[in-house]
């Protein structure tokens, strides 16, 4: 499992439009899952599962992107699983990093355009 998580500024609605193009045209097998919206009161809630498939493990890797929003202010987890053959512990964890890397460019690009 591999982690990432940023504060930054933006559109919520653009951000989430955003993360999503890179997500799932950056890779062939790239494909979105399911996702969540939740509103209380001027807080917005987005959650986005992604999977893509592993040529480096030979399995998929799934994606999980929460998004907390509050005016222009915006915090991003994103949290990668599986990519692993091992029976009890993790090993080959390169496609939950290049997963994960895949997102973190994503989300650096639009914090650095705000």
């Amino acid at each position: 499992m591999a982690k990432y998580e940023r504060s930054l500024t933006g559109d919520f609605d653009g951000f989430l439009n955003h993360i999503h193009s890179a997500i799932t045209q950056g890779s062939v097998s790239a494909s979105f899952e399911d996702g969540s919206d939740r509103m209380l009161g001027q807080t917005r809630l987005a959650v986005r599962v992604y999977e893509r498939y592993s040529m480096a493990g030979g399995n998929r890797v799934s994606l999980n992107i929460s998004v907390l929003g509050h005016d222009n202010q915006l915090f991003v987890s994103a949290i990668t699983s599986g990519g692993s053959q091992a029976l009890f512990f993790k090993i080959n964890t390169l496609g939950e990093s290049a997963f994960l890397d895949q997102c973190i460019d994503a989300v650096e690009r639009f914090a650095a355009r705000a």
